[in-house]
């Protein structure tokens, strides 16, 4: 009985999958045969199709930069810093906020409390309600905080192609590049914490190459192999040489821009950064002495006792 109903259904079996029930059989009794040529045929098949391999992002990792406040005893550069809040101001402003920070933090950079009323009054904030229960609009003060440029997300991918704007305020603490075995095992040591500072440098500054041939870029994204969630991003390039005015004579390059910007929002994610450095610093000092003298202090005590 069983072998008529498999009779049955090798007859009403259409040709098509007969022949590639066939060749497989074929396909299969051919790795047995010889697999090591089985698996460089797949090798020549996986280098000619190598755009359906699974792509590892970004594609290129960021160069490790100098900053002034790396290491254990790194500081903020206050010019560096006023020039990124600069190019934030004139640049990224326009799309990115910058919800968690407030005027008042910028005399942090070096603004006395003069300049730092003048920047807060060329913003305006939502306040009230007022008496008659109403909302109303104020010149921002040095308590408030940095305005948003959209009223709501919903504006905001309308405005960029479907795409929200991130927030900056800890963009530079929420944005870093994995850096693999065994790198982050010297990280440890060598007290590495600017990722997040070279993948925004590396970023604005990877615009303009062009992308490779099995690389497919959708319509209305922009290459750049320097992104973490892809070949490619919403944003164009945002900023170009000569864009913005540094008066202090800095070169006002893309790169630089870019340097000066992520100095800028790593101060914006972490203010405290060489306070909690020195902090560090002083408590390792105390806990090497103190553990000096506890073993000092033991080998007082039980000098007299027989071991």
């Amino acid at each position: 009985m069983h072998l008529a109903i498999v009779a049955t259904c090798l007859m009403v079996m259409p040709v098509g999958m007969a022949s590639a029930q066939e060749q497989t059989m074929e396909n299969g009794a051919s790795i047995e045969s010889n697999p090591d040529q089985a698996v460089e045929d797949a090798g020549v098949i996986s280098a000619e199709e190598g755009h359906a391999e699974t792509p590892h992002y970004p594609l290129k990792h960021p160069h490790e930069l100098d900053w002034s406040f790396a290491g254990p005893f790194g500081k903020w550069d206050l010019g560096q810093l006023q020039r990124g809040f600069k190019v934030y101001k004139e640049v990224c402003a326009a799309c990115h906020s910058m919800n968690l920070v407030a005027f008042r933090n910028l005399e942090a950079l070096g603004y006395s409390e003069e300049q730092v009323s003048a920047i807060a009054a060329e913003y305006t904030v939502t306040d009230g309600p007022d008496a008659s229960g109403e909302m109303f609009d104020r010149p921002a003060t040095g308590s408030d905080y940095f305005p948003a440029p959209y009223p709501n997300p919903e504006a905001a991918a309308a405005s960029n192609n479907g795409a929200v704007p991130p927030d900056f305020s800890l963009i530079a603490k929420a944005r870093a590049v994995e850096r693999g075995f065994p790198t982050f095992v010297f990280d440890l040591f060598s007290q590495y914490q600017e990722a997040g500072p070279d993948y925004i440098h590396a970023l604005l500054t990877g615009y303009g190459e062009e992308p490779p041939e099995h690389v497919t870029i959708l319509d209305g994204t922009y290459y750049n192999p320097y992104f973490i969630s892809g070949p490619a991003l919403a944003m164009p390039q945002p900023i170009y040489d000569d864009q913005v005015d540094y008066p202090d004579g800095t070169p006002q390059t893309v790169d630089q821009y870019s340097r000066d910007v992520s100095a800028f929002l790593m101060w914006a994610a972490e203010p405290h950064l060489v306070e909690r450095k020195a902090t560090g610093f002083i408590t390792m000092i105390f806990l090497i002495i103190f553990a000096v003298l506890m073993f000092l202090v033991k080998r007082r005590v039980w000098s007299g006792f027989a071991h």
